[in-house]
């Protein structure tokens, strides 16, 4: 029964067609409007239920959903949310209405709405959202989710990005930065077609699903600060960065408890290695773990020395999760340490004092009713003392967490339990790890300016930015001016900003937003319900005078003649958010089409399910070389795919493909990690050489450079680049990889992993990934290259292995019989950082039976070298 409802859901799915998908996102001053309209057609002859799903940021706020089904069209309005519900139950009643709901998933939120509709309807969506770009770690991230779900006709990504002062830097999935620079005005296109959207060349499914990111800078002053006034409004701009960093106290509160073991623990230890690494002798600090009972690494603060750092780090890898979880006494006991530091004269009174909790779950042991310990936290704290809050996976009542950090200077973050843990915890700590100034407060003259949004910040972050906005009083001087004052490592830090009214620029909605975004902060934090109260009425006044829907608004959609009402809740507790929009024109073109196999990175999911080999979906149309140097080979024929490691020795160049007819060499050159990992020293291939005898042109990648002789000149390229040398067939994208193709019909491509630069074991290297459809000449050999003749290969009499994970069997080859193991290598064209798992038939003695002779006969003399004939 299951069966037959997916397949008869799988064919009404092929009725509904989605003929075209375009977002467009227009940046102003630092404030985003995106629209998403999307239109669809059911085709078939029964009634369909059609959805339209769109991820949005969490901080943005849904301003307006409109939907035209067949001529007649649903405009949104937002309603205090009592009313907008009265209206929709009223509607429910006479059976006329459908819902829709604002859902929570990770970083975004997922609005989305079903329509029913008969045969031959057309329904077209839009959806606006707005949202304030944040600046971290020195620029604005823009993201996307772009989830068509299918392959769209008409698909089409603007980004317009227009800044008064100027571009300082643009970055795309594949386009050159530093061409914006000194532009007020810059448009991204992101429009592939058909072909690009598909999965693989002959799929029908979309490979578009996942985050489409455009990074920029603003250029600054020397004062970094920025003054913009329009229509009434003014926004203050304030992040400057050639200051030097004031010294941190940090004590570090890690959360031990049983629930904590596994993944978790370890990618903590991990992040704290990093963490640690980037302390300086200016620096104090300590480390407290806590589980039912609470522990100190040391008493008091330290320096952080090189060797103090060494043991933290030690005692951090020596943990062991277990038992219940005593917050509170934790915290106290950081709060004592920073006091007693402080009494005692022990640390710099410019510096800055900080706790930075890591915690996965509630209070279990001591004082566990959560407002109580809110309150006893806040009363210990002072006021140069700030809490940062980092929660770790989906049981972890992140709102506690973020109240806590809120009410004490500071802030919160939740951490996504897979195995990007450690790099979302050190993001983290480096947005956090450079104060650069302390009590910063950025003042108006008396009577020029009134509903000021929050004017005095506790610290300034390298990288980040303070804003400031309201509305501008009326004034003879057609001027406004503010003052910036704040405490610098050795100084006091002034500014001073003047707008002229008639050069201002932009049009300002900043004010309505971090209004509301500091309105649902005091909402949480309020002390009584009288003072909560008096804040949500301010909250509702502001969303439904400025149409954008928060925790206590609806969007209430209904057809012109109010006989159909659709309602669009929020979720319990979204952050932030608000306003509107912005416009400017586009001197400046950049078109992201990226080649049909490569797909747009999507954010790992909560917890990812492992394939089986029969179930493995991705297209195995390349021969590939990745990590230690894994060798996996595609067999088209036999349908399989056959594994082995080549273990040699860092210094010798394999020869991949040589084809003497063509003119074609591939070669590559091992390097060994920077010690002995688990017994044995791992090799990779550190440097790829493509050379192509019949125009003498040689590419040679290294992990730090990209260089280029056509037999005229010599070029050279770094890695932070992005370049296309039509002529020659070579493109080269920022950070990521590199594409050779030689007469259109034989195709490289060159992976680069960095890894972290102080990893004791591992070293930057590079993966190779060849098309099974390259067009060689019989001649062609190497150790991916002899397999454009496929060998006739049979698997039988398969068995449990020793390791019960890893199925067995014999494999007949070349007149060989060999044991092999099932297992699986990482495909990483998809996930940079993650792979994805291809199972295959695992060859052992590098290869020894599977290849031509044996594996030191593969090695050749120089990067360009032939290989000779076996």
């Amino acid at each position: 029964g299951e069966n037959s409802q997916k397949e008869k859901s799988l064919k009404s799915e092929n009725f509904i067609v989605l003929t075209s998908y375009k977002v467009e996102s227009r940046i102003t001053s630092r404030f985003a409007h995106t629209t998403v309209r999307s239109s669809v057609v059911n085709s078939g002859s029964k009634a369909q239920s059609i959805g339209f799903n769109v991820q949005i940021p969490k901080r943005a706020f849904i301003t307006n959903f409109t939907m035209n089904v067949n001529g007649i069209t649903f405009v949104g309005s937002v309603k205090e949310k009592t009313v907008a519900r009265n209206l929709y139950a009223q509607a429910r009643a006479r059976g006329k209405a459908a819902g829709i709901v604002r859902a929570n998933s990770q970083d975004m939120e997922t609005f989305k709405t079903e329509v029913h509709v008969p045969p031959g309807s057309n329904i077209e969506f839009e959806l606006h959202y707005q949202e304030m770009m944040h600046r971290k770690l020195g620029f604005y991230e823009h993201s996307l989710y772009l989830q068509p779900g299918r392959l769209v006709p008409q698909f089409q990504v603007d980004v317009y990005i227009f800044e008064p002062k100027g571009i300082s830097m643009v970055q795309t999935p594949n386009s050159l930065g530093e061409q914006f620079a000194g532009m007020i005005k810059a448009h991204v296109v992101f429009k592939p077609n058909l072909q690009q959207q598909r999965k693989c060349d002959n799929c029908t499914g979309s490979a578009i699903d996942g985050v489409f990111t455009v990074k920029y800078d603003v250029t600054r002053d020397s004062n970094a600060g920025e003054l913009q006034v329009s229509d009434g409004h003014f926004v203050q701009f304030f992040a400057p960065s050639n200051l030097s960093p004031l010294p941190k106290n940090i004590v570090f509160v890690i959360d031990v408890s049983g629930s904590m073991w596994g993944v978790k623990m370890k990618q903590t230890v991990e992040a704290m290695q990093a963490i640690l690494d980037d302390l300086t002798i200016d620096d104090h600090f300590s480390i407290i773990d806590f589980n039912h009972n609470v522990r100190c690494w040391s008493e008091e603060l330290v320096a952080g020395s090189s060797i103090q750092v060494a043991d933290a780090k030690k005692y951090i890898q020596n943990i062991k999760p277990s038992g219940g979880t005593n917050i509170n006494e934790a915290l106290m006991r950081a709060v004592q340490m920073l006091l007693k530091a402080s009494n005692q004269g022990l640390i710099d009174p410019r510096s800055v004092s900080m706790i930075i909790l890591v915690s996965d779950g509630d209070p279990t042991v001591g004082e566990i009713k959560l407002s109580t310990i809110q309150k006893n936290v806040k009363r210990v704290m002072r006021e140069e003392f700030s809490l940062f809050s980092l929660g770790i996976g989906f049981d972890v009542d992140y709102d506690f967490l973020e109240r806590i950090a809120i009410d004490n200077r500071g802030m919160a973050q939740r951490i996504y339990a897979n195995h990007d843990a450690a790099e979302q915890l050190r993001t983290f700590y480096s947005q956090v790890s450079s104060p650069l100034l302390r009590r910063i407060a950025i003042q108006f003259p008396e009577d020029s300016v009134s509903e000021v949004t929050q004017n005095r910040f506790d610290k300034y972050f390298s990288g980040s930015e303070l804003v400031v906005a309201g509305k501008v009083l009326p004034s003879e001087s057609n001027t406004l001016t503010s003052f910036t004052t704040a405490s610098a490592v050795s100084v006091t830090h002034t500014a001073r900003d003047i707008c002229f009214w008639w050069k201002c620029d932009g049009n300002l909605h900043h004010r309505q937003y971090l209004t509301a975004a500091a309105l649902l902060s005091c909402r949480s934090l309020a002390p009584t319900a009288a003072k909560k109260r008096k804040i949500t009425q301010r909250i509702m006044s502001l969303a439904v005078e400025h149409q954008f829907v928060t925790p206590l608004t609806a969007l209430l959609v209904e057809s012109e003649d109010a006989k159909e009402r659709l309602l669009a809740d929020s979720p319990k507790d979204p952050k932030h958010g608000c306003c509107s929009g912005s416009s400017g024109v586009a001197p400046v073109h950049v078109v992201y089409q990226p080649p049909p196999w490569v797909q747009m990175t999507t954010p790992a999911p909560p917890s990812q399910v492992v394939k089986g080999p029969e179930e493995s979906t991705l297209p195995q149309q390349v021969n590939l070389v990745d990590n230690d140097p894994h060798f996996i080979v595609h067999l088209p024929r036999s349908n399989m795919d056959v594994c082995f490691n080549i273990d040699s020795t860092p210094g010798h160049i394999l020869n991949l493909v040589s084809d003497s007819g063509t003119g074609v060499v591939v070669n590559g050159q091992l390097i060994g990690s920077k010690r002995i990992h688990k017994s044995k020293l791992k090799t990779y291939f550190g440097t790829i050489s493509v050379y192509y005898l019949p125009d003498g042109i040689s590419v040679t990648i290294s992990t730090d450079s990209i260089a280029l002789t056509d037999g005229r000149s010599n070029h050279s390229f770094t890695w932070g680049a992005t370049a296309e040398i039509t002529q020659d067939g070579i493109s080269i994208v920022k950070n990521s990889h590199v594409t050779i193709i030689i007469n259109d019909n034989i195709q490289v491509m060159v992976l680069l992993h960095r890894v972290w630069k102080k990893h004791p074991v591992n070293v930057d290297f590079l993966g190779i990934y060849i098309p099974n459809d390259n067009q060689y000449s019989p001649l062609v050999h190497g150790l991916i290259g002899q397999f454009s003749r496929e060998p006739d290969v049979s698997v039988y009499d398969m068995h449990e292995g020793v390791d019960p994970l890893k199925k067995e069997a014999t494999m007949d080859v070349k007149g060989n019989k060999l044991l092999v193991t099932r297992g699986w290598q990482k495909d990483y064209r998809h996930d940079k950082r993650h792979g994805s798992n291809i199972y295959c038939w695992f060859i052992h003695n590098s290869g020894k039976g599977f290849i031509d002779g044996h594996y030191t006969d593969y090695i050749v003399p120089n990067l360009n070298s032939f290989l000779q004939a076996l």
